[in-house]
């Protein structure tokens, strides 16, 4: 079966120009052109798949045809080869020692830490104050995962670290991703900053590894997880390269998800009042003037449809995996080696999904609504076996933020200063300034 090309390819560099240059446009505008659709990522044939069916198909489904794919080999050598990034029988094994870390009776007690955090962030406001919202989340999402990881005092000077570096790593890292394999061997400043934000983490990170060694002791915290987890099978434990790995991997992918949807959730609540009064009453009813606990996020139910609507206006932009067998899409005959795009954001904004996708409209996700979406057109966290591990400590994080931002503030875009996006490997605002306003509740 044919499979149509996507316009805009050049010589040598294939569609990357096109696809950095327009991000999102680019992206959307493959579902135009069919269900799988040729793109070229320099010198390299890849495979777009447009549609909720056939997403969840290699996501789910068929997911055990599919390995993760090129864009996460550029990352391995930097990364590591942690969950995000493994395949095959490690990938499963290294799930199952993970695993126990994201139980819920541990999101439990890590709601306790997103709780103190963000109410320490939200003592520090004063009245009238202009904020960098988007700032303040990300330092926000660092501490939690930051200190969910780490307990200890040499852990301090890890979280210090990821402050400095962790974003840094997730923007530069996919421009090297999908750029030919010379771009990243060059000595221009994007890739002096990645070299060196990797060098900085991966030495304290082994520092705090050495450390735990040394003591032995469990903290309660994720090191301390992996660090005594054992294989039930071989009773084997993790590597010191194995933890790092890990490490880095909850750090990068604990923290821009959940960094962004929180600041974009703080620019669409001010941007929709009916949107922010239903979500102050609800939170002014489950609350009543007390801190958020973990057992309040499922009474939430409004607040949790304002974040479903987040993830889906400002999702990951693309996923890769690459078929490990011979694989049948509707008549598209993939062969071992064959690489596979989805994009959650193209998904996401997909009008035959979402009527009117770039409204913000929270009553999408209703349960009477939400249960008649398409299996495929929502994997904010991907989908099948290699679902992101902390969907659940994300979605709570975020659920515990607002409802504590909530209940004391209201946050008011800056006159004068617009916000726009910023596309890397995800939509980032440009700016965020919001002016924090004490609010009075109505109980």
């Amino acid at each position: 079966m044919p499979v149509p090309m996507a316009p805009g390819r050049w010589p040598l560099l294939g569609h990357t120009p096109a696809m950095l240059r327009r991000r999102f446009g680019f992206t959307a505008g493959l579902r135009e052109h069919g269900e799988v659709v040729t793109v070229y990522l320099g010198p390299m044939r890849t495979y777009f798949v447009t549609s909720p069916r056939l997403t969840h198909r290699v996501l789910a489904t068929d997911g055990a045809s599919f390995d993760k794919g090129a864009m996460f080999d550029k990352f391995r050598p930097y990364v590591g080869n942690g969950l995000v990034l493994s395949n095959g029988e490690f990938h499963r094994r290294q799930r199952r020692l993970i695993q126990p870390a994201f139980h819920r009776d541990r999101i439990a007690r890590y709601a306790e830490t997103m709780v103190r955090a963000a109410t320490d962030l939200t003592e520090s406001w004063r009245p009238g104050q202009e904020r960098a919202i988007d700032e303040d989340m990300q330092g926000l999402a660092v501490t939690i995962v930051g200190e969910a990881l780490f307990s200890t005092e040499m852990g301090k000077r890890a979280i210090d670290e990821a402050r400095r570096s962790i974003f840094v790593v997730i923007k530069q890292g996919m421009i090297r991703a999908l750029s030919p394999g010379f771009v990243e061997r060059l000595p221009i400043p994007g890739n002096r900053e990645f070299d060196a934000a990797i060098e900085r983490m991966r030495r304290i990170v082994l520092e705090v590894i050495a450390s735990w060694r040394a003591d032995g002791a469990d903290h309660g915290d994720l090191l301390s997880m992996l660090l005594l987890a054992r294989d039930a099978e071989t009773g084997a434990g993790m590597t010191d390269q194995q933890t790092y790995d890990e490490v880095l991997t909850l750090l990068t992918a604990g923290i821009e998800t959940t960094a962004l949807a929180l600041a974009w959730a703080f620019h669409e609540i001010a941007r929709h009042p009916e949107v922010e009064r239903r979500l102050h009453a609800e939170v002014d009813e489950v609350l009543a003037g007390r801190p958020v606990t973990f057992a309040d996020v499922r009474k939430l139910v409004y607040t949790t449809q304002v974040v479903n609507e987040v993830l889906r206006m400002y999702p990951i932009w693309i996923l890769m995996r690459r078929a490990n067998t011979e694989v049948d899409l509707d008549g598209v005959r993939l062969r071992p080696g064959d690489e596979v795009i989805v994009s959650p954001h193209a998904l996401h904004h997909d009008p035959a999904s979402y009527p009117d996708p770039h409204r913000f409209a929270p009553d999408r996700w209703s349960p009477e609504r939400a249960k008649d979406l398409p299996r495929g057109a929502f994997v904010p966290f991907g989908a099948g076996t290699r679902q992101c591990m902390g969907n659940v400590f994300a979605q709570t994080e975020i659920v515990i933020t607002l409802a504590t931002v909530a209940a004391r503030w209201r946050l008011v875009p800056v006159a004068g200063k617009p916000v726009s996006v910023k596309f890397t490997s995800a939509a980032y605002p440009s700016r965020l300034p919001m002016t924090v306003v004490p609010r009075v509740p109505s109980f």
